[in-house]
């Protein structure tokens, strides 16, 4: 096997397959890259057994072959060449990397000891991938980081016609995202549960090509993503997932209408002070204010006080740090709006385009507050 392909082509396509390889693989040569090279074209494939990638470049192959080798190993030597073509050659069982008078040697893996990549499923729908990574990037902050709860790491995608409905919580907060695609069928109902990190990996790499390409294996065990002669595939995450939908409450007496980005940056203010397991007040008072502040010794606390447009009672919560200020940050509209039912029951963050107009629902972040001594 012998093929010449541009630097910057080469690394980006091995960058990009080699990010799916799994730190601690399942077999040895599961730590290495599939390169299949034929027809004026090359081949770059990683597997774990959960996840799979495999793109297609053009190259100049002057012999057919295939060949296996370190991933991560590959990725480091081809980030480091000079801007010129790379040139990959097997030799007996070594591969030989040149560009300019750079020349690195790499052993092979046997390739007959590779497992067979999953086949890509019948497309089920598109979606726009710009709108897809935009609803990714705000559910996976609920999602879990507790691999003890491998439920709770993932994400649910909930397919109802045109309408696809991401869901993640870890018991502290949830949220929920909605968002159009264009189904194979019209009727389609579904859900699938995926591992976060592999839903954030799609979205990162492939939803920027345009439209990305959704793909459902007939015994519903594995998902399928496409897109830019970009494909990955990722088995489902086993199990049932917690009806969540049904705690955002349907009707909140409370509401109070704030400048988004005044509020992030008070908020992240004022939780420099807050001590480990602390929290951040929020009053929000009759004179359309609220008050933010944090630490309750002598080391430090801190105190702000921002316009906030409140209908209904005065109402004061208190909240942790980290999960308010995860919420608040992907919160794309210039006003949100914190929706009460009562001071020790759950707040819902939405979004609000202007402080009189309505709240948009797409997305919505319940987050469950922390118990204040006076309550």
């Amino acid at each position: 096997m012998q093929f010449t392909v541009d630097r910057d082509v080469l690394s980006e396509a091995v960058s990009w397959a080699a990010r799916s390889l799994s730190p601690r693989p399942p077999a040895p040569v599961l730590s290495g890259l599939l390169i299949v090279a034929e027809n004026q074209q090359v081949t770059i494939s990683s597997f774990d057994y959960e996840v799979s990638a495999q793109l297609h470049i053009e190259a100049d192959v002057h012999t057919e072959g295939t060949v296996l080798v370190s991933g991560r190993l590959l990725n480091d030597i081809v980030k480091s060449l000079p801007n010129a073509p790379v040139t990959l050659t097997l030799d007996e069982s070594k591969v030989v990397v040149t560009c300019r008078s750079s020349t690195f040697t790499l052993a092979t893996m046997p390739v007959d000891e590779y497992p067979e990549l999953p086949s890509q499923p019948e497309v089920s729908g598109t979606v726009d991938g710009a709108a897809f990574a935009r609803a990714v990037s705000q559910v996976i902050t609920a999602a879990s980081r507790d691999d003890t709860l491998p439920i709770l790491t993932g994400v649910k995608l909930e397919l109802e016609g045109d309408t696809i409905t991401f869901l993640a919580t870890d018991r502290y907060r949830l949220a929920m995202r909605e968002i159009t695609w264009r189904p194979s069928q019209p009727d389609i109902s579904t859900s699938l549960l995926i591992k976060a990190k592999t839903l954030n990996d799609v979205a990162k790499s492939l939803a920027g090509a345009g439209d990305l390409d959704i793909s459902l294996s007939n015994d519903d065990a594995l998902v399928g993503f496409s897109s830019g002669g970009r494909r990955t595939t990722s088995v489902l995450v086993d199990g049932e997932y917690p009806k969540i939908r049904q705690l955002f409450p349907e009707e909140t007496p409370i509401h109070a209408v704030v400048n988004t980005a005044e509020l992030i940056e008070s908020a992240r203010r004022v939780s420099l002070v807050s001590e480990r397991n602390g929290h951040i007040r929020l009053q929000f008072s009759e004179d359309n204010q609220v008050t933010l502040d944090a630490g309750v010794d002598d080391n430090a606390s801190a105190r702000e006080v921002l316009s906030a447009e409140l209908t209904g009672e005065p109402i004061t919560v208190g909240f942790n740090p980290a999960y308010l200020n995860e919420g608040l940050n992907v919160i794309d509209t210039e006003y949100l709006r914190f929706s009460f039912v009562s001071a020790p029951k759950p707040a819902m963050i939405t979004g609000q385009q202007t402080p009189e107009g309505e709240n948009s629902t797409d997305f919505k972040y319940l987050l469950m507050p922390v118990r204040l001594l006076n309550q």
